[in-house]
């Protein structure tokens, strides 16, 4: 068996060595570069798009709108929504923005050209006719009254809701001897790879063969969403991810430079490569969380948690781009090691006019780890008592495993803690970080 061996990652060598093979060392005969016409307005219609200037420079192939490539598409829409009850609304991304933007970065037209360098003074003569839109910036305000509709034909801002709910925490609030309540904002963050995305696209005429090489966590994945995108048979579609670096969520995402990539080497019958730059990667690549919480916790005389209840707002971004899992995780994550009688929490997913968001290392669940342990540190604070202690007076014991939890999975399974010595770990950990000295380096630090 392999446990307790040390078995090398196959990996490594090559890696180390710089041996590895990553997209963009991917060339190929006859090959073109692209770059994106990309929205500077969060939110704005777009009247016109005039490619007169960038087509005349020298060594550029195309220009593709959506308008071009829609004749090769059974959908100008990425359907790839995972299904949930809760939505109010689906926002499919378009393959390429025709009529409206609705968040800086978001791609508006394609330029082929013999090298990136004249794609990208290609991209800059193009001349584009936005009419500018109030936007929706903030989740919470998103979801306000009279608040600016990020999208102009959503009747609100609101994309699900849903409650995550077990006991009867009204009861247990009520009961209370100590009810302490938090007000906390997650801000945004992104993934930033050391690899951004990239794809490279060749159509082989003799076979019909589609292939893409693509910095993706999802080939399979990818290779069906093109397949049902341009009608093509499966053994006609290939997707190859070669060396991946780094992936961290946002790559299992697919997305509408993959498709105009792969779309635009089929239509100039070459090679196509577009290797996403850093800044595209902050305005394009999908994002993690912006979260509102407003929760409160009941606990006893002892400090043992009796009930914990609130609101959580989730910015969702412009798009449905993935699916609800990453609040659904946060508000699944919120008790889970610790001894929880009674809980709900009410979630609502807002649109706004910002990057699209997505999983992102964790895909929800340090969120409500983080919500769960901010109301522990109030408890000790007002209770005067050890942080630690609090934690251990409330951590599901030993004798208790398997501890099955009320709540449930998505996929509606229930959430069972199979094993673990959750006060063991707790002491293992105090001790090696001399916890119990902490207060003296801190005053000897200060």
């Amino acid at each position: 068996g392999i446990f307790g061996q040390n078995v090398p990652r196959l990996e490594d060598p090559d890696l180390l060595v710089g041996r590895a093979r990553f997209v963009d060392d991917i060339h190929l005969p006859g090959l073109l570069e692209a770059a994106f016409l990309r929205s500077p307005h969060a939110h704005a219609m777009i009247r016109g798009v005039d490619k007169t200037a960038a087509l005349a420079l020298p060594g550029v192939h195309a220009v593709f709108t959506l308008a071009d490539l829609k004749p090769h598409l059974t959908t100008e829409r990425l359907a790839v929504a995972l299904p949930a009850p809760s939505y109010k609304q689906i926002l499919d991304r378009p393959i390429l923005a025709s009529d409206e933007v609705v968040h800086v970065g978001e791609p508006v037209a394609i330029v082929v050209a013999d090298n990136r360098y004249v794609a990208e003074d290609a991209v800059a003569l193009l001349d584009v006719d936005y009419d500018p839109l109030p936007a929706a910036v903030d989740c919470k305000q998103a979801l306000a009254a009279g608040a600016p509709r990020a999208h102009s034909h959503s009747p609100h801002n609101l994309a699900a809701e849903f409650t995550m709910a077990f006991g009867d925490v009204d009861a247990a609030v009520a009961g209370a001897a100590h009810v302490f309540r938090e007000s906390l904002w997650q801000h945004r963050g992104g993934s930033h790879s050391i690899e951004c995305r990239g794809v490279v696209a060749y159509h082989e005429p003799v076979e019909d063969r589609l292939t893409v090489w693509s910095s993706t966590q999802t080939p399979h994945a990818a290779a069906r969403i093109l397949c049902d995108l341009f009608g093509r048979d499966e053994n006609r579609v290939r997707v190859i991810a070669p060396d991946v670096g780094g992936g961290f969520g946002p790559k299992l995402v697919f997305y509408p430079e993959d498709v105009s990539v792969a779309l635009a080497a089929m239509l100039l019958k070459r090679p196509v490569k577009w290797i996403e730059d850093r800044y595209e990667h902050f305005v394009a690549t999908t994002q993690e969380r912006d979260q509102y919480w407003d929760v409160e916790i009941a606990v006893d005389a002892e400090a043992r948690i009796l009930g914990v209840r609130g609101s959580l707002i989730h910015d969702h971004g412009a798009y449905t781009a993935r699916g609800v899992n990453v609040p659904y995780g946060s508000a699944a994550a919120m008790t889970l090691c610790y001894q929880v009688p009674a809980y709900r929490l009410d979630v609502k997913l807002a649109v706004t006019n910002k990057v699209p968001v997505t999983p992102v290392r964790g895909a929800g669940q340090p969120q409500g780890v983080f919500a769960m342990e901010r109301l522990l540190d109030r408890v000790a604070r007002e209770l005067s008592l050890d942080r630690a202690e609090v934690r251990r007076r409330n951590l599901i014991p030993k004798a208790k495993m398997p501890y099955a939890t009320p709540l449930k999975t998505r996929g509606g399974m229930q959430v069972v803690l199979d094993s673990g010595d959750y006060p063991a770990c707790q002491r293992m950990a105090l001790q090696r970080a001399d916890w119990d000295g902490f207060a003296a380096r801190q005053n000897a630090a200060r």
